[in-house]
């Protein structure tokens, strides 16, 4: 019979080696941004088996919430990057001003949550350029021609809303 100490460290070893083939795997596609959207998907999937499983929040369950979580950033910052690179770049390199395609994902619970993410992430770079237009001469001219934070805002939420 098991105790359950040694069931904690089977469960610990087998989760040890879940992730080991889901880094394996994901490193068989050849874009990053491609082994991102692996690793969402199956942290996605491995998270609503486990709260089907086991409905109380478990160490295994929190772990691949922690990990979704890091890969959905890195995936908002990937995809901004990709359709916005000119605008973060120019937001970067301001030493005062220092992160729309959830497709992939749509299948899975967190979709909207990265689309969210996303969206989120695009309306702070939005404000600190802002910010770091208005530092500059004729500035004020110039940030009256940026889409609003209101317009920004009223987008997120339609998106939001089913």
């Amino acid at each position: 019979m098991f105790s359950n100490m040694q069931l904690e460290l089977n469960m610990e070893r087998l989760r040890m080696a879940v992730d080991d083939l889901l880094m394996k795997l994901a490193k068989m596609f050849s874009k990053p941004k491609l082994q991102i959207v692996f690793l969402i998907n199956n942290c996605d999937m491995t998270i609503a088996v486990l709260k089907e499983a086991c409905p109380e929040d478990g160490k295994i369950q929190l772990h691949f919430e922690e990990m979704l979580k890091s890969n959905t950033g890195l995936f908002v910052e990937e995809l901004l990057m990709e359709h916005f690179s000119d605008l973060i770049k120019f937001v970067k390199t301001r030493a005062w001003c220092n992160r729309v395609d959830a497709q992939r994902c749509d299948n899975f619970l967190c979709g909207m949550e990265i689309l969210r993410a996303a969206l989120t992430q695009l309306l702070l770079y939005h404000t600190r350029l802002s910010g770091c237009i208005k530092r500059i001469s004729g500035g004020a001219a110039l940030n009256k021609d940026l889409v609003s934070i209101s317009s920004h805002l009223s987008c997120m939420k339609s998106e939001n809303t089913p």
